[in-house]
């Protein structure tokens, strides 16, 4: 059986590797002959394969049962910086590397992104995909297909298995980098969305309160505005950049004394879950205010992504269709969002973000609703 190694586990040296693997680089199609020599020789030397772009700390799986498949997308990954590489020849082989079955549990997963064959012998793609979804600890991370171009029943069970994407054979080395970046990004801010999760639940847990019943809100199953305040007041974060978005339904009081309370509650109901899904990827703590106002907090979110996420939200309302004849610019229910961002180091300068965001929405909802708007603090 083939070893696999690491190319982590290498020494610094680049040597003879570097100008192949640079000329890789360049080479969009064609004979990749000699960035795969180059890194078949300098494995087996245990130097290192380093792309001079620069490196990217992202750990990769590749899994194959083709030796040269193998080393024409690592030779691609490590030319565009992707240092830490891992190869398996076997799905049995790829589960031993990421702990699937074993006696002692893992919690944390040891790649950031597997990119897997689908036409493997004995357990191939799917099954593998399938199985390494099963782990706890491997349930979010990526898992890109290689198959056949006209492979569509196939690919079609890998997305059942739980694949995250898909590239096709042969290879493109820009179509690959592409489909990486997006899928190690999505990784990022699942990760990002697991850490608030963590925090907010300690944070929850340390309340004297442990009532959760005066912790949610019922309209919308989110946390109430004031145990997101506590949060925000609390010493437990990191001095740095935070976004705060803000959002209300346009003209909800008009509505509320039209349609009535039952009715208005499910109405913020069906624009709480539009809300939590469209800002499911990011780390984010969502809460609810009694008027019906819904904030997100997000720290570490810069400025340009927070304002694209509001807008996101303000149109993922409008989608919703919800009609509303109280509406004055259009015939359903529609939202104002304020995003504000800014450099913070303390409780008070979070709740100014937070205070800001909140007295923005009205002013918006007053120039006609239905739009996203913007400061920087």
């Amino acid at each position: 059986m083939r070893r696999t190694v690491s190319t982590r586990h290498f020494q610094p040296s680049i040597g003879a590797a570097r100008p192949a693997i640079d000329w890789f680089t360049r080479t969009r199609t064609g004979d990749c002959s000699r960035g795969i020599d180059a890194v078949r020789i300098h494995r087996r030397l245990g130097m290192s394969c380093r792309s001079t772009q620069g490196t990217i700390c992202m750990r990769i799986l590749v899994v194959d049962d083709s030796e040269d498949a193998r080393d024409v997308a690592e030779a691609m990954l490590l030319a565009a910086g992707y240092e830490d590489i891992q190869t398996s020849e076997s799905a049995e082989e790829a589960y031993h590397i990421l702990a699937v079955g074993t006696s002692a549990p893992a919690t944390v997963s040891p790649v950031d992104l597997v990119l897997m064959d689908i036409m493997m012998p004995g357990i191939d793609g799917i099954e593998a995909c399938a199985r390494i979804r099963g782990e706890p600890h491997l349930m979010d991370v990526p898992i890109i297909m290689v198959t056949l171009l006209d492979d569509v029943d196939n690919l079609a069970n890998a997305f059942v298995a739980g694949a995250t994407d898909y590239i096709t054979k042969p290879i493109k080395r820009v179509e690959l980098q592409a489909r990486v970046r997006s899928a190690l990004k999505l990784k990022s801010e699942l990760d990002r969305r697991r850490a608030r999760e963590r925090e907010l639940l300690e944070f929850l847990s340390n309340l004297g309160d442990r009532r959760t019943s005066h912790w949610i809100d019922q309209a919308t199953g989110l946390i109430v505005g004031d145990v997101a305040e506590a949060y925000l007041i609390a010493e437990n974060h990191a001095v740095g950049e935070m976004s705060v978005i803000a959002l209300g339904v346009d003209r909800l009081e008009a509505l509320r004394q039209s349609r009535g309370d039952a009715a208005t509650a499910e109405i913020l109901s069906r624009v709480a879950r539009s809300v939590r899904a469209a800002a499911a990827t990011v780390g984010v703590v969502a809460a609810a205010y009694r008027n019906g106002t819904i904030v997100l907090i997000a720290p570490d979110l810069p400025f340009q992504r927070a304002f694209e996420l509001g807008d996101t939200l303000r149109a993922a309302v409008s989608d919703l269709r919800i009609a509303n004849p109280e509406a004055i610019y259009a015939d359903h229910v529609t939202a104002s969002v304020a995003v504000v961002t800014g450099q913070v180091d303390s409780g008070i300068e979070r709740i100014h973000l937070l205070t800001r965001a909140m007295a923005a929405v009205p002013r918006a909802a007053a120039d006609g609703g239905d739009r996203t708007v913007r400061e920087v603090a």
